[in-house]
């Protein structure tokens, strides 16, 4: 896993960084940017796909807008997709499950997924335009998610609030020392993560992650 900040940049500008990165380490490892990948073939030409989770969803599948809308009916549109423990699960964490369920793994060429809930993306800045979602993206390559990327919550208050959220939905902790650092002020930030396995199974067409791991040996039975 490959992780880093960037100090006054968003989630805007790691689109064009990410872009810029994996097009270079193709074009340097395989030396092109047409890789195939399982009988089909991927193309790394830029300017890459941005495609709001929602829209997605839609896109994928038979679902209409307003089964994204209220309760009851994003709750059926779970339900009648498979999704497993629906009342359980947050509007956000829904929207979420029915993505995986329909749109994941048919995003062949690289494919920035944004507009990430705010209830399932704790650590991400809210959106100006629209508070209930974030400044978040995945990126997604043969079906599969290659990086996780947003603009750092650096608003204390707000931050507080997520972490109180999430202990009242029954999971993580209210982090006090976080909290405290982001009190004595964060510049805007962004940061990124990127799973250096699946690029190189990306890079080899492997479909398979014990093909590429640097340790794929299992500890014997006995």
């Amino acid at each position: 896993m490959l992780e880093f900040y960037w100090a006054w940049a968003d989630y805007r500008d790691l689109m064009v960084l990410t872009e810029e990165l994996v097009c270079s380490v193709a074009a340097q490892v395989v030396g092109t940017l047409d890789l195939p990948w399982g009988g089909e073939r991927m193309s790394l030409a830029r300017p890459w796909r941005r495609l709001a989770m929602r829209d997605a969803v839609l896109a994928y599948s038979d679902l209409q807008p307003d089964d994204l809308g209220e309760r009851a009916r994003l709750e059926a549109a779970a339900r009648r997709l498979g999704v497993e423990n629906v009342p359980r699960l947050s509007s956000g964490k829904l929207l979420a499950e029915l993505f995986e369920f329909t749109a994941e793994s048919r995003l062949l060429d690289p494919t920035f997924v944004t507009d990430f809930p705010a209830d399932i993306s704790p650590l991400a800045k809210r959106k100006a335009d629209d508070p209930s979602l974030t400044e978040r993206f995945e990126l997604y390559m043969g079906g599969m998610e290659l990086v996780n990327a947003f603009s750092e919550l650096n608003d204390p208050d707000d931050q507080r609030a997520r972490f109180e959220e999430q202990v009242r939905g029954g999971g993580g902790v209210v982090d006090e020392d976080y909290v405290l650092a982001l009190e004595h002020g964060m510049p805007p930030t962004a940061g990124e993560g990127i799973g250096i396995d699946r690029l190189v199974m990306l890079l080899t067409d492997s479909r398979s992650i014990r093909d590429v791991i640097l340790f794929p040996l299992l500890r014997p039975r006995e």
